[in-house]
């Protein structure tokens, strides 16, 4: 009697297993090549299924499929470069299931990214409110219990008496006004602590349990250790508000607006990446358990893929990536505004003191040069607040028309008919959310920077750098592992 091993194979199919010639069980596949097969009827299998709904037809089919008596002969076979979930039951040197991640792993991500929005949004608070420099240690560890009695709030207002911004602006502040600041930059700092502690964490879990395919293990502790550089970076930020020049009579106390611009892009560049990552791990699990993409499922989803190597669909994705870094350089952009409180200049719109440009001595005044020879004029562009916040129209304009043209271009007939559902909303989302950008910007100029619209301007850049990424994502194809996993599911 033959011995059934984990419930996978009946005597049955071993027996005819037997009899197939041994090269046919490693047949490549085109998408796969260069890795071993594995049949789909394993216990790895399973545990693929078992993520799955109860319910889902597709489970229900695959169960029929992949573990009837004769599953070893007809089921595809699917590859992964992780060997970590290898059974007993899988020939020497063959490796483990599909190459993609469960879903819980791309919510993780997005859960991740939206930790790191909301430091964005409480660090432009923090800048907002001037509480950026009302802690004046940097204490990774120990830094996350605040004061808890009233002598170690004097001890700590006593720092705080000794640091430039005090003795130039605050020197009238009591211990009362100081807690208020003190808090909004613990709640930042304290944000930063939990966005690497919610990354680290489930990232050795997913790690040690095989559940992070290629490249998700590199790219994932690249987020990680960009979360430790965010840090650091940070307090290197602080330190420059600190200095002992800013004691000197008629300086301002504040953070180097270089650093600010470096804080704040890398940020918001790994909110960028945790959301094209999660995204596209959510996207590809429910590709596999419904066969939907983009909005588009059953007989029409072969021409929409086919349709996205259309070289008119591929120039409106090239558009769409080059709207995507025009929105990432406007919002840093945006950071040099608010590092030299550019945003007080000219509080009018469109104009700038009755012109459309300020003067050209204003603009590259030779004050900002520092070599004799004045030949450093260029730093006007960095540390003239005029030409800052003229150049932040400039290009949230300019960003401001390629999105609208964008959103048109995806209504003219020739592009419609190729977009697939989900990128048209996500055209028609981009254009709101470009269109209430611009107002809020606007507004926040013209009514000299209130806290709570500049700080709604700064979530709104993050939004709209959201729906565009999200947008060139729709108008890609499923990864290969998912739509090998897919094929073996029909």
């Amino acid at each position: 009697m033959v011995a059934v091993r984990n419930g996978c194979f009946t005597a049955a199919g071993l027996f005819t297993r037997a009899l197939r010639p041994q090269p046919a069980l490693r047949r490549p596949l085109a998408l796969t090549a260069g890795f071993a097969a594995r049949p789909i009827g394993t216990p790895a299998a399973r545990r693929f299924l078992s993520v799955l709904p109860a319910r889902t037809p597709a489970k229900v089919g695959v169960a029929r499929r992949f573990f009837s008596p004769n599953s070893v002969l007809s089921a595809p076979r699917f590859f992964s470069a992780n060997a970590a979930l290898a059974d007993d039951g899988v020939l020497a040197g063959e490796a483990a299931e599909p190459a993609i991640a469960p879903s819980s792993v791309g919510w993780w991500l997005l859960a991740s990214a939206g930790l790191v929005y909301a430091i964005v949004v409480v660090g432009g608070l923090t800048r907002l409110t001037e509480s950026g420099l009302s802690i004046t240690e940097w204490k990774p560890v120990t830094g996350i219990v605040p004061p808890l009695s009233d002598a170690a709030w004097e001890e700590e207002f006593a720092k705080y008496k000794n640091s430039p911004e005090f003795v130039q602006l605050n020197s009238r502040m009591n211990v009362d006004d100081f807690k208020r600041i003190f808090f909004m930059e613990w709640t930042h700092r304290l944000l930063g602590r939990l966005s690497g502690v919610a990354l680290l964490l489930p990232y050795g879990y997913f790690l040690a349990r095989g559940r992070l395919p290629r490249p998700l293990p590199g790219m994932i502790g690249g987020f990680v250790a960009l979360i430790g550089a965010q840090g650091a970076l940070g307090w290197y930020m602080v330190k420059s508000g600190l200095h002992e020049d800013l004691f000197e009579p008629g300086a301002v106390p504040r953070v180097s607006q270089y650093r600010l611009a470096a804080h704040l892009g890398l940020a918001v560049a790994l909110y960028a990446g945790m959301l094209h990552a999660g995204l596209r791990v959510l996207w590809d699990n429910k590709f596999v358990r419904t066969g939907v993409w983009s909005g588009v499922s059953g007989k029409a989803l072969p021409l929409a893929l086919s349709a996205l190597n259309e070289p008119r669909l591929k120039a409106f994705r090239r558009n769409v990536w080059f709207v995507t870094g025009m929105v990432l350089v406007t919002a840093i952009s945006g950071a040099f505004v608010a590092g030299l409180d550019a945003g007080l200049v000219y509080n009018e719109f469109p104009t700038m003191g009755g012109r459309l440009a300020p003067p050209t001595d204003e603009l590259f005044s030779l004050n900002y040069a520092k070599n004799e020879n004045k030949s450093d004029i260029w730093r006007n562009m960095f540390e003239n607040p005029t030409t800052v916040q003229f150049n932040h129209r400039v290009l949230a304009m300019s960003t401001y028309t390629a999105a609208c043209a964008l959103y048109f271009t995806s209504h003219r007939t020739s592009i419609r008919v190729l977009l697939p559902p989900l990128a048209r909303k996500l055209a028609s989302g981009m254009f709101f959310v470009a269109n209430a950008q611009v107002l809020l910007g606007i507004g926040t100029l013209l009514y000299l920077v209130p806290v709570h619209l500049a700080a709604t301007h700064q979530a709104g850049s993050v939004a709209l750098l959201s729906t565009v990424l999200a947008l060139g994502m729709a108008l890609r194809s499923p990864s290969a592992a998912a739509m090998i996993l897919r094929r073996g599911l029909r």
